[in-house]
């Protein structure tokens, strides 16, 4: 591998999210913000950058470590609740001026019905809150604000965040260019780098350390350290018997990605295992955050929910680094040579693709025939069109499924996410993996 990283310094993470909270800020008709995403997703981290850069100051409140908490909140006189949450946090709580935090919100509930009535009785009020199990704790029955804030969803760092984050600002600028011949010059660059991301993923904490020249063991342990506290959120499930069938389905899903047909299979986490044993689940790691669900479509038409089926799905992790770390891959077999494009069935090649666009908030299907002859790997609606995708882990890249879908549906055009130079044949144009954010 090439000595590509960046020189240890003081490391600037950015999150491209940062913009959105700039026009919350600026929205005239704002509502207090939750902030969603898994654990260790950088939520925390990215609401206290962004008070520290555009407010005057920054009331924190932990509802985790925060004494007393429950009496911010006995009542929901708006007037009482900020002066307790100025008296908690130590700092003078001015509209407009002051960016109010409150943290790990699921810990106690009532706080998220407090955001009601600030949006009603206080809206000159800038309050972001943050959580991780705010989908578990909607089906325990907890009130939700509906229609009295506004929501963003927080996931891990894309390829270009990571990118950003090794100090490599001008090789995301050049991969919006549209440069594609000085893209394609570039390519054994942009291509180890693809290799440290596969490695590393884009869990904050882990990138901060390796793009402070923490060593590969160093990180591996980090996402090890990372997966162990995502199962001891498992066991605060009530139920003894679905947390063993939680950690059946999560412990599951690299062996069913490594597969050439990723069709999520419950048989395959237990002998005769069925919908019945699993759905509730596999519906607690998505509400964690922790697995996206790929659901097939059977016609490719807008809007492509219309004709998915609930059913047959493929299930994806968040992060592609802690598949690796799931899987126990060796540094070797993804940091040298081309291994990990041609090992593992594609698996982390339809990863890394469905992470991406899922971070930009874009719903992904796949595609395939009731006899499983024409099979997409993805199929999803950009900018108004329906984009067929076909995702090659190496530079072997017949496309014969994705030629004969557009021969059936000429009014549409393919994409091939491979690890060849960028080309337009017309049908189908090829863009290389780690220029995919091109197409977004």
């Amino acid at each position: 591998m090439a000595n590509i990283r960046a020189k240890k310094c003081i490391v600037i993470m950015k999150r491209l999210l940062f913009n959105d909270l700039v026009k919350w800020k600026n929205n005239t008709s704002r509502k207090p913000l939750i902030l969603n995403g898994a654990r260790q997703v950088g939520k925390t981290w990215l609401l206290q950058n962004f008070g520290r850069e555009e407010y005057k100051s920054v009331a924190y409140i932990n509802c985790e470590k925060a004494e007393n908490i429950e009496f911010v909140f006995t009542d929901f006189d708006t007037r009482r609740m900020i002066m307790a949450l100025s008296a908690m946090s130590g700092v003078d709580i001015r509209p407009g001026e002051t960016l109010i935090i409150i943290d790990e919100i699921q810990e106690y509930p009532r706080a998220l019905t407090a955001l009601k009535y600030f949006c009603e009785d206080a809206p000159e009020y800038h309050i972001a809150v943050a959580g991780s199990l705010l989908g578990i704790m909607l089906h325990k029955g907890i009130s939700f604000p509906v229609g009295k804030v506004d929501m963003l969803q927080l996931y891990p760092m894309d390829f270009e965040e990571f990118l950003l984050a090794m100090g490599k600002e001008q090789l995301v600028q050049l991969l919006h260019s549209g440069d594609w011949k000085l893209i394609d010059a570039l390519s054994s660059m942009y291509m180890d780098f693809l290799r440290q991301y596969y490695y590393v993923g884009g869990m904050p904490a882990v990138v901060k350390a390796y793009s402070e020249e923490a060593g590969l063991i160093q990180v591996r342990n980090m996402q090890k350290q990372i997966l162990f506290d995502y199962s001891h959120d498992f066991s605060k499930h009530p139920d003894s018997r679905e947390v063993a069938r939680i950690n059946l389905v999560w412990n599951n899903i690299p062996r069913q990605l490594a597969k050439e047909n990723k069709k999520f299979q419950y048989s395959e986490v237990k002998k005769g295992g069925r919908a019945s044993e699993f759905e509730l689940a596999i519906q607690w790691l998505m509400d964690m955050g922790l697995v996206y669900k790929v659901h097939r479509v059977t016609e490719p038409h807008l809007p492509l929910r219309f004709y998915s089926e609930q059913n047959v799905f493929k299930l994806f992790m968040l992060d592609v680094g802690l598949l690796g770390a799931m899987m126990d891959v060796q540094a070797a077999d993804i940091m040298v040579g081309n291994n990990i494009f041609v090992e593992y069935k594609g698996a982390f090649a339809e990863e890394f693709v469905l992470s991406q666009f899922v971070s930009r908030g874009i719903q992904m299907y796949y595609y395939s025939t009731n006899d499983s002859r024409v099979e997409i790997d993805f199929i999803a609606q950009i900018s108004g069109r329906i984009c067929p995708m076909e995702v090659k882990a190496e530079e072997n890249v017949r496309s014969k499924s994705l030629r004969t879908f557009i021969e059936k549906h000429p009014d549409l055009k393919g994409v091939r996410f491979s690890m060849k130079p960028h080309i337009d044949q017309g049908w189908m144009e090829n863009i290389p993996l780690y220029a995919l954010a091109a197409l977004m």
